[in-house]
């Protein structure tokens, strides 16, 4: 069984970390740098930074941001937020980014995941997809899920993997913030309908919601960040509490 990967997440705005519930009411977390540099210590597997301004504020994720986290980080770090074209991409890769996140400019221009995957290879680009539950269906969100689409969300990740996508990064936007568990539905229907890997993220609130998404949403990895942010639990115990629990995880 390939190992299941813990990631913490870093939404940055103004150079601070924020959180909210549902991508609204945000308030400080604390600096990006630092927290990227704890959670390296504690055991994270990746460390994924989203500039939730970037994009309604047309312009790249802020490179001195990506440096400062990159500078305190061994591990693999995702970098999203503004991200549209190739030149954006190479900004946030040179800037230290081991992959780059397309959400908004993706449903907007589905050929910019072939362009970046054709320069970079599927391993550097993630599509990152915020979800939310509207009239029966999975609904995807743009523009940090102010906007609705109009569009599948089972149906875009499929065409996102086929167009060069090496992951994809789901958000539950009815979740986000709230600590009452991953969209273990949501995360299931698009696990098993893609051929690359899935990381859950929306909802974590405690240990067994890690389990869960694993197991009944067949997630390959989950991204937590208010859990992680305001000490409500470790990477480390979340990570013993799996491994108990008969789930692969790196030590």
């Amino acid at each position: 069984m390939l190992c299941k990967r813990i990631i913490a997440c870093l939404d940055v705005r103004d150079g601070t970390v924020v959180k909210g519930v549902r991508f609204d009411r945000l308030i400080d977390a604390g600096d990006p740098a630092a927290l990227a540099a704890r959670y390296n210590a504690d055991g994270a597997d990746e460390i994924v930074m989203l500039d939730v301004s970037a994009t309604l504020e047309g312009r790249r994720t802020r490179a001195r941001t990506i440096r400062a986290i990159a500078s305190n980080v061994f591990i693999p770090l995702l970098v999203g937020g503004g991200i549209r074209s190739l030149d954006d991409a190479a900004a946030a890769l040179d800037a230290g980014a081991d992959k780059v996140a397309v959400n908004s400019a993706a449903v907007e221009d589905p050929g910019v995941i072939t362009r970046l995957s054709d320069r970079y290879g599927s391993q550097a680009v993630v599509v990152a997809i915020d979800a939310a539950r509207e009239e029966g269906r999975f609904g995807v969100r743009t523009r940090s899920a102010t906007r609705a689409a109009g569009r599948d969300a089972i149906e875009w990740a499929i065409e996102a993997a086929d167009r060069g996508a090496g992951e994809i990064l789901l958000t539950s936007v009815d979740r986000d913030g709230t600590a009452s568990g991953f969209d273990c539905e949501l995360t299931s229907a698009v696990a098993t309908r893609v051929p690359v890997p899935v990381i859950a993220s929306g909802g974590a609130g405690e240990h067994s919601n890690f389990f869960d998404v694993f197991t009944a949403g067949r997630a390959d990895a989950a991204l937590a960040a208010s859990l992680f942010h305001f000490s409500r639990s470790t990477i480390g115990s979340v990570k013993q509490y799996l491994r108990d629990r008969g789930v692969t995880v790196r030590l």
